[in-house]
């Protein structure tokens, strides 16, 4: 009783390595893939500007989007009344935004 499962088992694992070894197989004959990465200083110093002016829009949508989402108005709400509890939800917004937007250009 205890073969026959043991021997199940062996042909399930080799059942799941199969696939995966083949996979990986298929992966080591594959050609290189062009990068984005850059090549020289211009082209780094060029990517480093666009993803900072794309990553700087994005933040101020996320924030534009939460202000529009929530309750009141908490630009107004920091800008005119100077609320620090406003100021400080605005800028956990902002830095929550930005991580995620850092995370997903670093990929």
């Amino acid at each position: 009783m205890k073969s026959k499962i043991l021997r199940g088992l062996t042909f399930a694992m080799a059942g799941l390595m199969l696939p995966a070894s083949l996979w990986a197989a298929a992966a080591t004959v594959a050609e290189p893939v062009e990068t984005w990465h850059a090549r020289n200083l211009g082209e780094a110093l060029l990517y480093t500007a666009i993803f900072s002016i794309f990553g700087l829009v994005l933040a101020v949508v996320g924030y534009k989007l939460f202000d529009k989402f929530t309750p009141g108005d908490l630009h107004r709400e920091i800008i005119e009344n100077k609320n620090q509890a406003a100021a400080i939800i605005g800028a956990a917004v902002i830095l929550g935004v930005c991580i995620i937007i850092a995370a997903a250009i670093l990929g």
